[in-house]
């Protein structure tokens, strides 16, 4: 399996402890030129912007962990091209880190609520 996949699958697997969680799905891998947010949900009237990084393993570090500074960098911006092509410049918003790691037949999920900031 590519990692390519791998990470599709940990993308839907987050979605899905997102929405068994309450949160409402809006969008999924929207892509700007800073880079891409991998899914837009709402909880309750704050938008959520996760970053979703899915690990087989521990060997290499902690999946959040691959979260840089450049990276929270270019997933503020990611986000606030967002409120400004949807029109929400004065919505409530965060940005969560869900960070998987394989498991035997599914994934365990740490959810880093606001987990970045601006």
């Amino acid at each position: 399996m590519s990692n390519q996949s791998f990470g599709q699958i940990g993308e839907t697997a987050a979605g899905e402890y997102l929405k068994n969680r309450g949160y409402k799905i809006l969008a999924r891998n929207f892509r700007t030129r800073w880079g891409e947010i991998d899914i837009v949900a709402k909880d309750g009237e704050c938008l959520v912007f996760a970053e979703v990084k899915t690990r087989a393993n521990e060997r290499y570090g902690a999946p959040e962990e691959a979260v840089t500074r450049t990276k929270q960098q270019h997933l503020v911006k990611a986000a606030q091209i967002y409120l400004s092509q949807t029109k929400q410049s004065h919505a409530l918003w965060r940005i969560d880190v869900l960070a998987l790691l394989k498991q035997n037949d599914g994934f365990s999920v740490r959810h880093l609520q606001n987990a970045v900031t601006a």
